[in-house]
C-alpha cells in the first residue's frame, strides 16, 4: 500500500501502513499494526512517553487515527495513558520475552511443519513478495519495514493452516516482543543473513521437506529471544 505523505522533508519516512495475516483492515487498524511495529523494532522505547500529534508528525499522519490506534495499543498492554501528556511504552521484562517465544515455538513449530503436508504450493508462492521484502528491508536498515514484512509473511503463513483463532494469538504474542537488538543486528550485516531465512523456509515448505522446514523454523524463532531481543542501552 503506497505511503501517506511526509509532513516535511524534516521528517522520518512516513508510517506504512500494512495489512497484515491476509485480513481486512481499517485505517485505524493499520496505523496500529504500524506503531506496533515501531514498538516492536525498539523505534519508541519502552518508558518514553509520547504523544499523539507528536508521533502523527514524525510518521506524516494525522493525530486522530493516532490516538485512536494508542488507545487501541494501551488495552493490549503495550502503552499506558499518561493524563495530559501522551502514552508511555509499557517494559517488557526478560522473563516475559522467555515466555512470549517459548509459548510462540509451541504454536508456531508444529504449526508450520504440518502445512508441508497441507499447504498449497501457489498459495505459498504468493508469500515470496513479502519474504523478498524482508530481504530489501534489511540491506536498506530500515527496521520498521522490516517488522512490518515479518509480521505480514508469518500470520500469512500461519493463517494457511486455516485457524483464525491461532493467528490472532501469535499476533498478539508478536506484538508484545520487543527486538531491541534488531539496530545492532543491522549494524554488524547479521540481519540480512536472518531475513533470507524466510526464503529458506519458503523452498524448505515447497519442497515438502518437514526436517528442513523443522529446522529453520526453530532456528528463526531462537534469534527472537538470543539474538534480537538484547536489552536497549
Amino acid at each position: 500500500m503506497a505511503a501517506l505523505p511526509e509532513s516535511s522533508s524534516q521528517q522520518p519516512a512516513p508510517l506504512s501502513l500494512p495489512v497484515l495475516g491476509g485480513r481486512p483492515s481499517s485505517y485505524r487498524e493499520r496505523v496500529a499494526d504500524a506503531l506496533r511495529a515501531a514498538l516492536i523494532a525498539g523505534e519508541l522505547r519502552p518508558g518514553e512517553v509520547y504523544s499523539a500529534p507528536a508521533l502523527a508528525t514524525r510518521f506524516g499522519v494525522s493525530a486522530t487515527p493516532v490516538r485512536e490506534a494508542m488507545l487501541d495499543l494501551a488495552k493490549e498492554g503495550l502503552v499506558h495513558a499518561v493524563p495530559n501528556k501522551g502514552f508511555r511504552v509499557t517494559e517488557v521484562s526478560d522473563r516475559q520475552l522467555d515466555e512470549y517465544t517459548h509459548v510462540r515455538a509451541l504454536i508456531e513449530i508444529p504449526t508450520v511443519v504440518a502445512l508441508v503436508r497441507t499447504a498449497d504450493p501457489v498459495s505459498l508462492e504468493a508469500l515470496r513478495p513479502a519474504a523478498r521484502e524482508i530481504v530489501t528491508a534489511a540491506v536498506a536498515g530500515d527496521l520498521i519495514a522490516y517488522v512490518e514484512a515479518d509480521t505480514r509473511f508469518h500470520l500469512g503463513l500461519l493463517a494457511l493452516a486455516g485457524n483464525t483463532h491461532l493467528v490472532e494469538v501469535v499476533r498478539g504474542l508478536r506484538g508484545r516482543a520487543r527486538l531491541y537488538g534488531l539496530t545492532a543486528l543491522a549494524a554488524s550485516g547479521r540481519l540480512l543473513s536472518s531475513a533470507e531465512e524466510h526464503l529458506e523456509l519458503l523452498d524448505a515448505l515447497l519442497a515438502r521437506d518437514e526436517r528442513a522446514v523443522h529446522e529453520v523454523m526453530t532456528r528463526h524463532l531462537g534469534h527472537v529471544r538470543h539474538l534480537w531481543a538484547s536489552a536497549p542501552e
